[in-house]
């Protein structure tokens, strides 16, 4: 078993990374934060998940996968390779290694049952497909793609959203950018027949649960894992760094909603911190997750997930 497993219950939980490194500076990435709380948190904060010297935002682009009542379930896929990604230039072009670490942990394409997109960004859809001959093919051949119908919608080229001008040129490339992911990670699993749209709640099997959670995105979802006396929540990316567990009004500057956004995300920690869930975010570095607990206004983080750091 890969040393990045654990289990809760009955699911065993393995953290494939597909990239790990700097991304902008942590107060671009978390703008409402303030200077005085990453320095007054740098002791834990510091090198996991942020760069003092350079106030750099660290974070991991990673999958989970799980395995549940016999079958095998990616949550999310991260960037992938060959990507056109004007939005996000140090993104594009990617030639990672990542299908081998698949491997490595056990995970042959074609046994994948289940892959969960959380939402439709970039980082979180990018290995739903693969380029095979010049054309974008499903990567998982046998996978049910689980993915937000309000997203979906939301995310269409063809859909309503995208019916009127863009406002500025920032959205224009934002839409642009939004176009290729979908055009190139969504729209070849709709040909494919893999897609399954879901809102509201949809339950994958005995011990997993999809909720929806928008804010970040209108379709944004958790997948929640009860099994035994153990509870988790992946949380997709309603936690981009530990100062949100801090200041749950923090927004990253991806949220899409942010007055929503941060209502979501306290709810949850409000939750986790009630029922000892394992808050498991989709990008953060270190140990990949936590425990939380109430503490005033905020939350406090009690006890880092039983896997190694990286």
């Amino acid at each position: 078993m890969s040393a990045d497993t654990m289990t809760l219950g009955d699911v065993s939980i393995t953290r494939v990374i597909e990239w790990s490194g700097p991304v902008r500076t942590a107060r671009f990435i978390i703008p409402d934060s303030d200077e005085d709380t990453w320095r007054r948190n740098r002791q834990w904060l510091e090198p996991d998940f942020w760069a003092p010297d350079d106030d750099s935002y660290r974070c991991n682009i990673q999958t989970w996968v799980l395995r549940s009542e016999g079958r095998t379930i990616l949550v999310d896929t991260g960037i992938g390779n060959d990507r056109e990604r004007p939005q996000v230039p140090q993104f594009a072009g990617l030639k990672t290694d990542f299908p081998q670490r698949l491997r490595q942990a056990g995970v042959a394409p074609e046994e994948v049952d289940v892959v969960v997109n959380t939402h439709i960004h970039y980082d979180h859809v990018g290995w739903n497909t693969e380029l095979r001959d010049g054309a974008w093919v499903p990567t998982f051949p046998n996978a049910m793609y689980l993915i937000p119908r309000a997203d979906n919608l939301y995310f269409d080229p063809e859909g309503p959203g995208r019916s009127r001008a863009p406002r500025d040129e920032h959205e224009r490339v934002r839409w642009e950018g939004s176009k290729l992911v979908f055009n190139d990670s969504i729209a070849p699993i709709h040909r494919a027949g893999q897609a399954v749209l879901w809102e509201g709640t949809h339950r994958i099997d005995g011990n997993l649960t999809l909720e929806a959670a928008p804010g970040h995105t209108p379709g944004s979802s958790v997948l929640t894992l009860r099994s035994g006396t153990d509870r988790a929540t992946f949380v997709g990316d309603m936690l981009h760094s530990p100062v949100q567990v801090l200041e749950p009004s923090w927004n990253s500057c991806f949220c899409d909603d942010p007055v929503l956004a941060a209502r979501t995300r306290s709810t949850y920690l409000s939750r986790a911190a009630e029922m000892r869930e394992l808050v498991i975010p989709a990008h953060w570095p270190g140990h990949g997750a936590a425990e939380v607990r109430q503490d005033g206004d905020g939350f406090a983080l009690t006890a880092w997930a039983d896997l190694p750091r990286h």
